[in-house]
């Protein structure tokens, strides 16, 4: 059930999150993203630990995404509080995306080169069928395309890595204890 709600919650953020920025809604996907976000927690064994995920994904992808604008590889239609800065409706989803890291992301924990791989195709598809919607343009598409897929072969092992020490979801804790359980 906690996957299911995962997948759903995730695919209904991202698409509120991309149709809201290329509609000049941003605030609409941070708004999904923050329900989504509250289940997650509110569902998670430690929420501690998953609330810190959640702010470390942030922090990646507000990076990541800010040095692809300020490289003038992408820009994005709304929700840019500057120019060389990511909008906030991209980094929401980036914390959005961290809720799925111990969850429907699980499978790839441990097989950092099955995660690097996944990250190479995926990071960029994900980019792809954004801009197909609107929510990012592409100033230099083979720069951007080309970077999302490194970018994300390499944040794609040291997420799940992070997952791995910041696991609130599984009955054992990051250090293989078991802790107490909540009933879903």
């Amino acid at each position: 059930m906690n996957l299911l709600i995962n997948i759903t919650a995730f695919k209904l953020g991202w698409l509120s999150s991309v149709f809201g920025g290329a509609q000049q809604l941003p605030w609409l996907g941070p708004l999904v993203v923050l329900l989504a976000v509250a289940i997650h927690l509110v569902r998670a064994q430690r929420p501690s630990s998953e609330f810190m995920l959640i702010v470390s994904c942030g922090l990646f992808g507000a990076v990541f995404d800010s040095a692809l604008v300020a490289a003038g590889w992408v820009t994005f239609p709304s929700g840019m509080v500057s120019d060389s800065l990511a909008p906030y409706w991209i980094i929401t989803m980036w914390m959005l995306f961290g809720t799925t890291i111990n969850l429907s992301m699980r499978w790839m924990r441990g097989r950092p080169l099955l995660a690097s791989a996944f990250g190479f195709v995926g990071g960029p598809l994900a980019y792809i069928a954004g801009h197909k919607i609107g929510g990012i343009q592409f100033v230099d598409q083979t720069a951007a395309v080309a970077m999302l897929a490194i970018g994300w072969a390499v944040m794609m092992p040291l997420l799940m890595r992070l997952g791995e020490r910041l696991d609130g979801v599984s009955a054992q804790g990051p250090r293989g204890d078991v802790v107490g359980q909540r009933i879903s």
